[in-house]
């Protein structure tokens, strides 16, 4: 799967849509759960990679001991930007981290975290390569990725209600990049290439995805994600699309408050 510049491209006005609208959709359950896991391994030193806007960051914040160090990174400046200005319950350190080159010695961090973040690297095996480096022996890696998108309800009716809509070019940045990387098979294999050979442990963990309203929901999938791009680049407003997706959502869940389930892979692994 060949993954283009602008599949990760969270920038301009998306940031603020992202943590606004398609955090609390989609992200929070997952922070719980992920923060839960990390925290019972008792770290004293974590990286978290690809943080977003920090709902993850907020929640490790919360869970770890005042002594667990973290440092959250990001591809994207403007990411940071919006995460900083929510702020955490305590300091944490900000950086802009490229998972591919991480700027830290070998065995800094007892735990890597990456929240919905590996889909998005470019170069697996090599992604994995650098967290196992920075990872001190029997460190932890945990991550989670999305899966299929035919068993996530909003993200596979925002899809295919835009595909009738741009019938002669269908926007898949859903399937191909969120939702693409699920077969455990292959994370397992690509974690392997990585250096971590001690077997990663993976299941799927559903949970609720719940909106005041289908439209809520989806102009959350439209303007919260690199989808905004491809839409714009079909329509010179989004307002089309967005109406298209909910009107598919409300068919299905009715076009107040909404509860859809999501499904995602979480893994864990020792170095």
């Amino acid at each position: 799967m060949s993954l283009s510049q602008g599949d990760r491209a969270f920038i301009d006005a998306i940031p603020e849509v992202y943590e606004r609208l398609l955090v609390p959709l989609i992200f929070e359950a997952h922070a719980l759960d992920l923060a839960a896991r990390i925290a019972r391994t008792a770290p004293l030193r974590v990286l978290e990679i690809a943080a977003g806007t920090g709902v993850l960051t907020r929640q490790l914040a919360v869970t770890l001991p005042e002594k667990a160090a973290i440092v959250a990174t990001d591809l994207n400046q403007p990411m940071l930007d919006q995460a900083i200005a929510i702020g955490t319950k305590r300091p944490v350190e900000w950086q802009v981290a490229d998972a591919l080159s991480l700027p830290f010695p070998d065995g800094s961090f007892d735990t890597v975290a990456c929240q919905f973040g590996v889909m998005f690297f470019p170069d697996k095996p090599r992604a994995y390569s650098e967290i196992h480096r920075v990872l001190r022996p029997q460190g932890h890696f945990f991550f989670s990725a999305w899966d299929r998108i035919e068993i996530n309800d909003f993200a596979a009716l925002t899809e295919a209600a835009l595909a009738e809509l741009f019938a002669d070019n269908p926007p898949r940045f859903l399937s191909r990049t969120p939702h693409g990387y699920h077969d455990p098979a292959i994370i397992r294999r690509e974690l392997e290439e990585g250096g971590f050979s001690n077997g990663a442990e993976i299941n799927a963990v559903a949970a609720r995805s719940r909106a005041p309203s289908a439209h809520i929901a989806a102009t959350a999938y439209c303007l919260g994600t690199p989808l905004r791009s491809e839409i714009e680049a079909r329509t010179a407003s989004p307002d089309t699309a967005i109406a298209k997706a909910a009107e598919a959502i409300a068919r299905r869940f009715g076009a107040s408050a909404v509860d859809g389930k999501i499904q995602a892979l979480v893994a864990g692994v020792r170095r």
